[in-house]
């Protein structure tokens, strides 16, 4: 018997796990702390994978999903936030010299998407988009059974689009993408804008509001809340309506902390995209849906990889 080895590369913590050939219950899994003031981030990375090998698998392959970007083609994290030290580290390179069996790399919003693509929501689609809102906005897609790579793997960023010439300022430097104005940081930042011209809400009382913190006031129905929701609804459905209308998907599954406002967001979401999209023909048997495999997906992510080896 086979086995493989999955690895989710975040900020905060490391994850790896190690699966049969079939099905998706791991066998092991352990998770650790990315950062640690003795010991380097892939130091710490190669050492979780030499504690979880099993003794008694032929290990047939590694799959990694880390932040990017990155080149998965040459298995190469061009820069990894959160992780300051990886700036164009040959992590493929590092992790086949230590333990002799194939690697994969690849970009973590991208790996989600083929983690739901094989194992979640997305089972049985051929074209399909996923999309992460949260701190920030990540994406993947499935086109014609394939996951959408580009010619150095830089594919599918679909957070960093344009969808505000003007506006706000995005993570990445440039001006008014979509992670800009509706993901978590986007929607509290026009909170805080809000706040800050005596907009009158609850949220008055909170210094630097959260996206968490928004989304439990608009549940108490509080006005600026609601409407922070409704903007970045409006502006996903936007967004999604552009995505239509490039790789014509039969599902779109949405994940991340932001869907947990459920209807504030959906609603407006789903009227926009009715509204933007080219023709009625775009929206035929097209299925909006909720991510379905949660924190695993990374880790499922990688391991549907590695078994492409």
């Amino acid at each position: 018997m086979g086995a493989y080895i999955a690895v989710d590369v975040g900020g905060t913590q490391i994850r790896v796990a190690v699966f049969p050939q079939e099905g998706i219950e791991p066998l092991s899994q352990k998770k650790i702390l990315t950062q640690d003031k003795n010991e380097n981030p892939e130091d710490r990375l190669l050492d979780l994978i030499a504690d979880l090998w099993p003794a008694q698998e032929q290990v047939l392959g590694i799959g990694v999903a880390a932040p990017g970007p990155l080149n998965p083609k040459a298995g190469v994290v061009i820069k990894a936030p959160n992780i300051p030290s990886w700036i164009n580290l040959q992590l493929t390179d590092l992790i086949q010299k230590r333990f002799n069996v194939p690697v994969v790399l690849g970009n973590d919003a991208n790996l989600a998407a083929l983690g739901e693509w094989k194992f979640g929501a997305g089972r049985g689609h051929e074209n399909l988009i996923y999309l992460t809102i949260s701190t920030g906005i990540g994406g993947g897609v499935i086109c014609d059974g394939h996951l959408l790579l580009g010619q150095y793997g830089f594919a599918a960023e679909l957070g960093h689009v344009a969808i505000m010439p003007d506006g706000p300022i995005c993570s990445c430097g440039q001006p008014g993408h979509l992670e800009a104005v509706a993901s978590g940081t986007g929607i509290a930042n026009y909170v805080i804008e809000q706040l800050a011209k005596g907009t009158p809400s609850s949220l008055s009382n909170k210094v630097l509001p959260t996206a968490k913190d928004i989304n439990l006031a608009a549940q108490k129905g509080d006005p600026l809340a609601i409407a922070a929701l409704e903007r970045a609804g409006n502006f996903l459905g936007m967004a999604l309506a552009n995505y239509l209308h490039i790789f014509n998907p039969s599902i779109i599954i949405l994940g991340g902390g932001v869907t947990q406002s459920g209807d504030l967001l959906f609603k407006p979401l789903k009227a926009a995209l009715a509204e933007r999209v080219m023709g009625p023909e775009y929206l035929w048997n097209m299925t909006i849906t909720s991510a379905a495999l949660g924190d695993r997906v990374g880790l499922l992510g990688a391991l549907g990889l590695a078994r492409e080896l």
